[in-house]
């Protein structure tokens, strides 16, 4: 019997920005013999020398060869060709004639575009039976999602070449269709891109970006890791081309981003854009350990947690949890009271889970206690305020605490919309006064927002910060401004998900599938405004419109029909994806 030889797949790769480098990177470690081709020196030497930092940094078996070349006329040998440079329609009509025009008759050709029309770049090649896509929303990984895109005029040969392709990369075949996946790409590109300037502004580093909407949000990377990865110059054109048709100024480059990609500054493309890359295109870790001021913390012996709602509680809990002694004060002796049980109920789910043990909640639970007087609160040397969103109930709330309180006590407000100068105003000791924003539920989320005003003493915001390090958070530092760093970029990128809602055509399925399964979101925003209360949604849009007055915070004329029709979301079981659609 003789044994069946096995060949070596030879595939070529034209354009090695971000897309093109990762799809070689991938290729190659599943044995493809690559010609990558693009027309820039610099880019090639550049790939060529990182996938060589890469192998050595593996210390594998050897691969098969890359040759690495600007000459188009290597690529007859490939059995099939890959496009992947930025989505220009006329950079992408080029390259793809340059294609047809070595491959003989019959090599599939692949173009990776997301927005563009495949089918309209296959007949202007002159081969439409040759020409599949590849929808790829961010750079390919390994088990990452990619779109197999078959015209009406892909031949059933080529078809199938795509999808060996993407068996053969490792890459997962998802089916989200051109419409779901153009609004998607719209919509995350628009968020990135407040990002951008929210960063421009100087009102927080890009650590803190990055982290605030990883850790707030559940997102697989910061938008602006997202946009190195990307490429600069890739998400420039692509926001370009959306701005140039559709004229929303919402996708008008930042002059950040702008200037950067000007500069030749283009993420992890050349190894420099928001953050700094090695030879092997890892992100260089540089964020300091600790922030300005930690050395100046005071130790916290005793918390008070000023509230009954949901957060407070949520917060005496984490606080408790943590080894504190906690009081909780209510209005009154009956909701203290309550509020003491319901944090027994979610200690109880926590050991029933797995996430408690049954020492820890009976800790928990000894160290936490319950008063309906204010007094109880003055021997804590840190108190927080989580009382309704009304800067006056607030407000009347800091200038009791401020009466009451031991002085050098830190006073915080959990307010992630209201003004915590206002807070501090009223407390009579501005000095004290620090806004430590809890995401809910308290005891899962680790992301705490750290706002401060001018006047808070470097002290208390060192003591802030480290005692939120005690509960197992990590802070993001801000100044004192509405919506603070993750709500001005959300809000906004839920805002333009309503206003899909004014075209006929779109699915709100579809749209949230789009978004999860293309961007690796944890929910579509359809999914995620149902799970926040749309009444919730719009108090904060109107808050945020109200402190900048800017379009992108006006809210949505459909979510104020919603809400006045009583659709909350999921609270009242009536919403968008609500009421028999799930």
């Amino acid at each position: 019997m003789t044994a069946q030889r096995t060949t070596t797949p030879v595939t070529g790769i034209v354009g090695l920005g971000s897309m093109g480098e990762a799809l070689l990177h991938l290729l190659h470690r599943a044995g493809h013999t690559v010609v990558a081709v693009d027309s820039d020196l610099d880019v090639l030497a550049r790939a060529a020398a990182r996938l060589k930092a890469v192998l050595a940094a593996e210390d594998g078996p050897p691969r098969p060869d890359v040759t690495f070349t600007a000459d188009h006329t290597a690529l007859p040998t490939a059995g099939l060709v890959i496009e992947a440079v930025p989505d220009d329609p006329a950079v992408k009509g080029d390259v793809l004639g340059r294609i047809v025009a070595v491959c003989p008759p019959g090599t599939p050709v692949v173009t990776t575009t997301a927005t563009l029309s495949v089918t309209r770049l296959a007949v202007a090649t002159g081969r439409p039976d040759d020409v599949a896509g590849i929808r790829l929303f961010t750079p390919p990984a390994a088990g990452g999602p990619a779109e197999p895109v078959r015209t009406p005029l892909t031949s059933p040969d080529t078809a199938a070449a795509v999808d060996a392709l993407l068996a053969s990369a490792g890459l997962d075949p998802v089916a989200v269709g051109a419409r779901p996946a153009a609004d998607a790409t719209a919509l995350v590109l628009g968020f990135l891109n407040r990002a951008v300037v929210l960063l421009d502004e100087g009102y927080a580093t890009q650590h803190d970006i990055d982290t605030a909407m990883r850790l707030g949000c559940g997102l697989p990377a910061g938008p602006l890791e997202t946009l190195d990865r990307i490429g600069l110059r890739t998400a420039h054109t692509a926001l370009t081309e959306l701005w140039r048709r559709t004229g929303d100024s919402a996708f008008e480059p930042a002059p950040l981003l702008s200037r950067m990609v000007a500069a030749g500054r283009l993420g992890r493309t050349n190894g420099d854009g928001f953050y700094a890359y090695d030879e092997t295109g890892a992100a260089v870790t540089d964020r300091p350990a600790d922030g300005p001021g930690d050395t100046d913390a005071v130790a916290v012996r005793r918390v008070g947690v000023l509230g009954s709602g949901a957060m407070a509680r949520g917060i005496a809990e984490v606080t408790a949890r943590a080894g504190y002694p906690t009081v909780l004060v209510a209005r009154t002796a009956e909701k203290a009271d309550r509020a003491l049980e319901a944090v027994d109920e979610s200690l109880t789910r926590g050991v029933r889970r797995g996430r408690v043990t049954v020492q820890a909640k009976a800790s928990a639970r000894e160290l936490l206690t319950g008063a309906h007087d204010m007094v109880a609160l003055a021997d804590c040397d840190l108190v927080i305020e989580a009382v309704a969103e009304d800067v006056d109930v607030k407000r009347a709330m800091f200038t009791a605490l401020g009466e009451i309180c031991a002085p050098g006590a830190v006073l915080a407000t959990t307010t992630s919309s209201l003004s915590v100068a206002a807070c501090a105003e009223a407390s009579g000791r501005p000095a004290d006064v620090v806004g430590i924003h809890f995401f809910n539920p308290a005891p899962v989320m680790k992301l705490v927002e750290l706002a401060h005003t001018g006047t808070v003493g470097q002290k208390v915001l060192a003591t802030a910060r480290a005692f939120c390090a005690t509960l197992g958070k990590t802070t993001v530092a801000c100044p004192d401004r509405t919506g603070f760093i993750v709500n001005s970029l959300l809000f906004p990128y839920l805002g333009d998900a309503l206003a899909l809602l004014e075209r006929h055509d779109v699915d709100i399925e579809e749209t949230d599938h789009a978004i999860r399964s293309g961007f690796g979101y944890p929910m579509g925003p359809f999914a995620l405004l149902d799970t926040i209360g749309l009444d919730v949604s719009l108090a904060i849009q109107n808050r945020l419109y109200a402190c900048f007055g800017t379009p992108e915070y006006e809210p949505a004329a459909a979510l104020e029909e919603l809400v006045a029709a009583g659709l909350l979301g999921r609270k009242n079981g009536r919403g968008l994806r609500t009421s028999g659609r799930r």
